[in-house]
């Protein structure tokens, strides 16, 4: 294994002050769908769907997603963690769904964003934002540190981040940071072999990690998956199912 890698596709209609946003979610560890149904600039329905997941209690996150209905759209993807419990949700499920609702706030039909996280050495790498075919971020980064470029020189990914980057960044930079430092952080998981695991840790960080499930929330051996040399196989199971939100009625 080279580079971690993670692809997120969204697809959005709009008819008439209503719509319907989906967007996928893959990378080697996870692959996840949701849709949001919106009107008068409010979540009035919301799904989500695991396909693959590391632990047997993921998929019930799918649920915890409701909470999110009735929100107003908000073109901050980060919005929805004032909304509900981030640890009580499904990390990913949550990340895209917020950033679901921030393209259906901003009116954007369609985005991608491919990420890539090349292997540490020695503690460090370089992971790459692109966006929409664009490269918008590549990071220097010793352990959780960001040593550059400005102005992300000297931000700790896992200590005032996203609170630095909502002040500092507009809305669709910070967007970018947050998706970039999510994988970051998450990529370190390669350098175990996560099988060895019998059921997820008990860190009460989301929901299968919860005290309540952490032991009930079994390791899905095998899930994890390889994408350094095949880019092109993520989310290419889920085209089809966002393209078809271009068919559906919405009233």
């Amino acid at each position: 294994m080279t580079a971690f890698r993670r692809r997120v596709d969204i697809i959005a209609s709009r008819r008439h002050g209503s719509g319907e946003v989906r967007a996928a979610l893959e990378d080697d560890f996870h692959h996840f769908r949701v849709w949001v149904r919106h009107a008068d600039a409010t979540v009035i329905a919301i799904g989500g769907e695991a396909l693959r997941y590391p632990y047997s209690m993921c998929p019930q996150a799918c649920d915890q997603l409701q909470q999110l209905v009735g929100m107003p759209l908000d073109r901050v993807a980060h919005s929805v963690t004032r909304q509900t419990d981030a640890s009580h949700q499904c990390t990913h499920l949550l990340d895209l769904a917020g950033l679901a609702i921030a393209t259906a706030a901003r009116g954007t039909t369609a985005r991608r964003y491919d990420i890539q996280v090349d292997r540490r050495v020695n503690q460090r790498t370089r992971p790459t934002l692109v966006r929409d075919n664009h490269e918008e971020l590549v990071w220097e980064v010793n352990g959780a540190l960001i040593e550059g470029p400005s102005p992300y020189a000297g931000v700790n990914l896992r200590e005032g981040m996203a609170r630095w980057a909502l002040a500092t960044l507009n809305e669709e930079a910070a967007e970018a940071a947050l998706l970039l430092r999510r994988c970051t952080l998450i990529s370190m998981g390669r350098a175990f072999n996560l099988d060895d695991q019998a059921h997820a840790e008990n860190s009460n960080r989301c929901y299968s990690q919860q005290a309540v499930r952490a032991e009930q929330a079994l390791r899905i051996k095998g899930s994890t998956l390889d994408f350094s040399d095949r880019r092109e196989r993520l989310c290419a199971d889920d085209q089809a199912w966002l393209q078809a939100v271009n068919a559906r009625p919405v009233h």
